[in-house]
């Protein structure tokens, strides 16, 4: 595959040069895979086949067999496509799209969390509709809390748990989703 053309003279394929450091490039991907929790690795698209090789890196203590093994993650990681690592990198980039939806979500959450404290009755109202699955009396309870907190000056676990309600709720994504608020 490497060489020249006959007819135009360009190289064929990357140069050694280009493929040692798109193995590099991948390399480094393993490197920060490994790293994860196996939480985090769940919310990202990794193939399933993948995931066996991902844990015994982590399982390993020996630098040498982790080093060992880390190639071997790499090389099984750059047999599969470039669209499969994209998507790998996409997720794990701060400013990547899975990112920025996850950010939307979080400020979504706290807009309806704003609203429900300023105007109760309405916005619970509204987002009831949005949200039919909503259980009406628990928001409308944790709101009641949230404002007696903020009274007494007490702690904001009320305020916490309105937050992780609304955030569940829109997280659900039924098919009213509010991108209105």
């Amino acid at each position: 595959m490497r060489g020249r053309d006959e007819d135009t003279g360009e190289f064929l394929g990357a140069s050694r040069s280009q493929q040692r450091r798109d193995a590099l490039d991948v390399l480094a991907l393993a490197q920060q895979l490994s790293a994860l929790s196996a939480s985090q690795l769940s919310k990202l698209p990794i193939p399933g086949d993948l995931l066996p090789h991902i844990a015994d890196v982590q399982r390993i203590g020996s630098h040498i067999a982790r080093k060992r093994q880390m190639a071997f993650l790499a090389k099984q990681m750059r047999r599969e496509d470039d669209e499969v690592l994209d998507g790998i990198r996409d997720a794990l980039d701060a400013g990547g799209e899975a990112a920025r939806q996850g950010t939307a979500l979080l400020h979504r959450a706290e807009r309806w969390r704003e609203r429900l404290l300023e105007e109760s009755d309405a916005a619970l109202a509204e987002l009831i509709e949005l949200h039919p699955s909503a259980d009406r009396q628990q928001l409308r309870q944790l709101v009641r809390n949230t404002l007696d907190e903020r009274k007494r000056n007490k702690p904001p676990h009320a305020f916490r748990e309105l937050f992780r309600a609304v955030k569940e709720l829109l997280e659900a994504g039924e098919p009213g989703d509010d991108e209105t608020v």
